[in-house]
């Protein structure tokens, strides 16, 4: 049966937790990693529910008015029906795919869109525990935006959340590719898969008259300008072999970079308060998805770069006067070498590293963060980040496979970062990677507090 053969607009509700079912509700049966919604069809029903959305059918008595819609897959037809449940979406809709950059270039964009005068908003990794949101969760949210008169909303569209449809039904007007590197492979099992999961924002997600905006100068270009060009949807790229917002020269200041770029044939010199190559093309990327629908603004725009803000927990800078450290939410390869490489141009003395890696994930990335502090800092500090259900001195052994015994191994993060700032000279930096803006530290399914911003603005200030 399709969901067209009943009034979404009778309905009381939609829920995909039978403990939120209530009289009038859909429930939707969705299969999950961890549990069968199919399972709690019974307490649905008896709770009220007048709708079951299921992917086989569900036996009912003769007598029943409950209405069975059994669709091959119903996440995505659920995603919808919650779509047209909620109705009202803020009108211009930013969603940013990417394995790293995500955060910031969402984020960033926000802050343009402000600084223009737009009532705009964020949603993303720092807002809450899940980067994005499950269908009813994102439409409540969206309702609840487009009431209070928002217009611009800016969102991160994770692999995971692709996958799963939960975006289905958000109206993506714009769309933005930051980059593409090994993550997540415990869940997607391959980099083919994980790669085509995110294609899904602009072959699926993305509106017929929206906007993509893409990275030039990464290999993933090629694919995703097809994708786009087979639906007639208009592309903006940006970067080194951007056609649109050229990077033309970069150079490292203290703290902050001079950058020369070019857009429409106009040169622009902008003073970037941000470290790392990387964050100069995650602002790239911000400007074109407001350029996207804000063209005449190209001046004031490339003006408003140099008044952008990091995003907490990402290469934020941290120092008591003398000593010099960073914090930043790197957990991938790429990011963590991104974020090296940005700080060594910074560093006059040593570059010293406290990492980890998370427990329950990828964990064909553990060595290769190892060899990579081991070959990019001076000084490599190994802890422990989430370990979660898994074995913590296990994690670290897999991270210290490569590192050729260049690296100390402090099992408590607050120890190592002690020990850290301890071994600091004057014209030493320190990076603190991982866990960025992240509140807690989880050992066997409980999270304790804990704040690598705190630790290090404590162990600075403590320094003898």
């Amino acid at each position: 049966m399709s969901h067209t053969e009943f009034d979404i607009q009778s309905l009381k509700g939609v829920a995909q937790d039978n403990r939120q079912v209530k009289a009038g509700y859909l429930f939707a049966a969705l299969q999950g990693e961890h549990s069968d919604g199919r399972d709690y069809i019974d307490d649905a029903l008896e709770r009220g529910a007048t709708v079951i959305l299921s992917d086989e059918d569900v036996p009912l008595p003769e007598t029943s008015n409950v209405v069975v819609i059994i669709d091959e897959e119903p996440r995505k037809a659920f995603s919808h029906i919650v779509a047209e449940f909620y109705k009202e979406q803020p009108k211009h809709i930013l969603a940013v795919g990417g394995t790293n950059g995500k955060t910031s270039v969402a984020y960033f964009v926000n802050q343009l869109w402000t600084a223009l005068g737009k009532k705009s908003f964020y949603y993303g990794t720092i807002s809450g525990t899940m980067t994005t949101l499950p269908p009813v969760l994102m439409h409540e949210m969206l309702a609840e935006l487009s009431e209070d008169g928002v217009t611009h909303v800016a969102l991160e569209a994770s692999s995971q959340g692709l996958e799963q449809y939960r975006m289905d039904g958000v109206r993506v007007n714009i769309a933005a590719f930051t980059s593409f590197s090994q993550d997540h492979l415990d869940y997607h099992i391959s980099m083919d898969a994980y790669l085509a999961a995110k294609l899904r924002l602009f072959s699926d997600l993305l509106a017929d008259d929206g906007v993509a905006v893409l990275n030039a100068d990464i290999p993933e270009y090629e694919p995703l300008l097809s994708i786009c060009q087979a639906r007639g949807v208009r592309v903006l790229s940006y970067g080194e072999k951007g056609e649109d917002i050229k990077l033309v020269s970069r150079q490292t200041v203290e703290n902050a970079q001079d950058i020369k770029i070019e857009i429409a044939g106009q040169s622009y010199a902008v003073s970037l308060p941000l470290v790392g190559q990387f964050q100069v093309m995650n602002a790239l990327c911000a400007l074109a998805c407001v350029l996207a629908q804000d063209s005449e603004n190209a001046e004031e725009l490339t003006k408003l770069l140099s008044k952008l803000e990091p995003v907490p927990g990402r290469l934020q800078v941290i120092t008591n006067g003398t000593l010099h450290a960073y914090v930043d939410y790197a957990h991938t390869p790429d990011a963590l070498e991104n974020v090296l490489a940005a700080l060594r141009p910074h560093t006059k003395g040593r570059l010293l590293c406290v990492f980890g890696c998370g427990g329950d994930r990828d964990t064909t990335k553990r060595a290769v963060m190892g060899e990579i502090v081991s070959r990019l800092a001076d000084v490599a500090i190994v802890t422990d980040d989430n370990p979660r259900s898994e074995n913590p001195a296990a994690i670290r052994k897999e991270v210290l496979s490569q590192m050729d015994g260049k690296a100390h191994e402090i099992a408590d993060r607050h120890e190592a970062i002690e020990f850290a700032v301890q071994q600091m000279n004057q014209n030493d930096i320190l990076l603190v990677a991982g866990k960025g803006h992240e509140q807690g530290q989880t050992f066997d399914g409980v999270t304790h507090p804990f704040d690598d911003v705190c630790e290090v603005n404590n162990a600075l200030r403590n320094v003898v």
